[in-house]
């Protein structure tokens, strides 16, 4: 195998400024009904793909999807359109999940080991010795093997979204975990995915903010605790909580200006 060398190698004898102080790939997760929605449709230029119907209730530059085929189609004519939109909001994530069932499934029926997956009758229905549907659903193939599909094909979604504006922000629920520390049990919350499609999500992210309501603000926690996992790369918001918005005689007041400071 060949390797095409770079034309030129210049090795760096200070340090290389930053690129950005903005988080291009965000993630929000809370408990429901904390108002995750109408924050994002105060952001400007902000479109919100809507995986669960959650944007009904607020004006929003908004669509709506509920397969992938939608999300793929909803990409092809954003990219018609020269890409006009500074960020692309994924609403939710933990519904991303039960969407790309299906399309794990295509991608496993590609596989030697899946080609009998969607095999027809002779009458052209699903055979009864498929394996659709002998398991139902990829997720109930033995020993979990129907979970790396999943991975693959949330994956693949991602990127594809990721690649339709300069700043994503993909929003989750909250999940409590019983965990166990010092010889006593404590509840933990953290984003609502699959084991590993969470430690591949929260790795490629640049920072992970908790959205919680404390009387009239909503406060958006970087700050990881015992309690919440979260945290962030860029320094303005390494630790920190940032009140992101307020509910006041005006309305809603937004300070998305403390996250996005370029």
């Amino acid at each position: 195998q060949k390797f095409q060398m770079m034309s030129e190698i210049k090795l760096p004898m200070k340090k290389v400024k930053a690129e950005t102080q903005s988080p291009k790939n965000l993630i929000i997760f809370s408990k429901p009904k904390v108002g995750k929605t109408a924050l994002l449709a105060d952001l400007d230029n902000c479109l919100i793909i809507d995986l669960e119907g959650g944007t009904d209730y607020v004006d929003a530059l908004k669509i709506k999807a509920t397969c992938v085929e939608d999300i793929k189609a909803i990409g092809e004519e954003i990219k018609k359109a020269g890409n006009p939109y500074k960020y692309i909001a994924l609403d939710t994530i933990t519904a991303l999940e039960d969407i790309c069932i299906p399309y794990a499934e295509v991608l496993y029926s590609k596989k030697a080991m899946g080609k009998s997956w969607f095999k027809q009758a002779p009458d052209g229905s699903l055979a009864k010795d498929s394996g659709k549907a002998q398991y139902g659903n990829i997720l109930n193939l033995p020993n979990g093997a129907g979970y790396s599909y999943l991975r693959e094909a949330m994956t693949k979604i991602i990127e594809y979204v990721k690649a339709l504006a300069p700043r994503i922000i993909l929003v989750g629920h909250i999940k409590d975990v019983l965990l166990e520390k010092s010889g006593g049990e404590f509840t933990s919350g953290d984003l609502d995915l699959t084991g590993k499609m969470k430690r591949i999500i929260t790795s490629q992210s640049d920072a992970i903010g908790y959205l919680y309501r404390k009387g009239d603000q909503n406060i958006l926690s970087f700050a990881t605790n015992d309690s919440i996992v979260c945290g962030a790369r860029p320094d303005h918001l390494r630790n920190k909580e940032v009140i992101i918005s307020e509910m006041t005689d005006d309305g809603l007041v937004t300070s998305w200006d403390k996250v996005y400071i370029d």
